[in-house]
């Protein structure tokens, strides 16, 4: 028998691509955005398995209060790490010395990318769920049409920048942190009174969240305040980009983190004084002071997922939440169907939390396989078929 010739079937044949889960792999030097990524599809995961499993009491319960508070941290984590990647892409471009207009082409053609993939989702949604699905499903205003907007804008904002010949990354780094502080202060007249309500239902969901339920919606993500996210992402990639910051290395993670925290307590310092500057005041879904919290504590994960990555356990070998957020936009299409669809592995809103828990284990394990079977089977797919049809030769 030749050495080599025999492929052992005992096992499915995906199953041999959890080789790498036994090797060390060096994280990169973005390592910490992968990490962060990862940990919003964790947070994302738990909060849907439970959201959609669990059942009776449970729902009544303290545990499934935090599981769904720790559901508010996902979304403003993807919309921020998509500024801080944007950030990154834009300043390559600009220093291969690519005119202004060609990058913000490409930008924005990334953007219009993710923005299409929204509605293709949503459209996937619809025809799995045929027969009680409202056709007003199709044009919700989710998460990926939400990231792939904040991009076209994050674009075009850089374009202008770029083109009035302010380049260096402080000034891009601070218009972007205005823009982003900016987008939060009207967030909270457009959703009361400066609603938009001359525009017809799909268009004015992108500002306001109101879906065709004639009052803004909480589960939605419209461009305001969502897309602040993403510009104080765009800030804080240009700030990490300067030369102080590349001079101070793990220093200027640091003082991010520390700059978080001032952002929290400040926030809450604002939100505890008589003045208010609008008459409804909306904490949980746009009050300013709860963006700076939230972005306070974007900052100290940043600082932590990045000082994990360097000197902690993200240097022994294998990570899950690297790789998770290598292929975040995967799992997270494919999970929702076995989660909140038809193919969903547990009865919807009829478990308890043990048995919820076991299934997102399941879920969590899974995600784990098929991220890592995108990763090494990427750009392999006709070597993969071509396996597949291989004869075995036994002798």
């Amino acid at each position: 028998m030749r050495p080599g010739r025999v492929r052992f079937c005992i096992l499915p044949p995906g199953l041999f691509y959890l080789a790498p889960l036994m090797t060390r792999q060096a994280p990169s030097r973005l390592a910490y955005i992968d990490w962060m990524r990862g940990l919003a599809c964790v947070l994302m995961f738990q909060t849907h398995c439970y959201d959609s499993w669990l059942g009776g009491d449970a729902r009544k319960s303290t545990f499934f209060m935090w599981s769904q508070l720790g559901g508010t941290l996902p979304a403003p984590l993807f919309l921020f790490l998509a500024g801080i990647s944007f950030a990154l892409v834009t300043d390559k471009l600009r220093l291969k010395g690519i005119p202004p207009a060609q990058i913000a082409h490409t930008t924005i053609r990334r953007g219009a990318e993710i923005f299409g993939l929204g509605f293709l989702f949503r459209l996937q949604e619809y025809v799995i769920a045929w027969g009680w699905a409202p056709w007003s499903d199709l044009l919700r205003v989710d998460i990926l049409n939400t990231i792939g907007l904040s991009m076209m804008l994050m674009g075009v904002v850089c374009w202008m920048m770029f083109s009035s010949g302010l380049q260096t990354r402080f000034a891009l780094g601070m218009t972007a942190s205005g823009v982003g502080m900016s987008i939060s202060l009207l967030s909270p007249l457009l959703w009361t009174s400066w609603r938009p309500h001359w525009l017809p239902w799909p268009l004015e969901s992108y500002i306001d969240g109101v879906h065709n339920l004639g009052e803004p919606q909480s589960w939605l993500f419209p461009v305001f305040p969502w897309t602040a996210f993403a510009f104080a992402g765009l800030g804080v990639g240009f700030f990490l980009l300067s030369d102080e910051a590349r001079k101070r290395g793990a220093a200027a993670f640091v003082l991010a983190g520390a700059a978080g925290i001032g952002l929290i307590y400040l926030g809450r310092w604002l939100d505890a004084r008589p003045l208010q500057l609008y008459a409804t005041d909306d904490f949980w879904h746009t009050s300013p002071n709860f963006f700076l919290i939230r972005v306070g504590l974007l900052l100290a994960i940043l600082s932590a997922a990045y000082l994990w990555c360097r000197w902690g356990a993200g240097q022994w070998g294998f990570s899950p939440l690297i790789q998770l957020g290598q292929t975040s936009l995967l799992v997270y299409w494919v999970h929702i169907e076995f989660v909140y669809g038809r193919l969903s592995i547990l009865p919807k809103r009829a478990v308890d939390v043990r048995t919820a828990s076991f299934g997102l284990l399941t879920i969590f394990l899974s995600m784990v396989l098929l991220s890592v079977l995108r990763t090494r089977l990427k750009g392999r797919g006709a070597e993969a078929l071509a396996w597949f049809y291989r004869p075995v030769k036994v002798g």
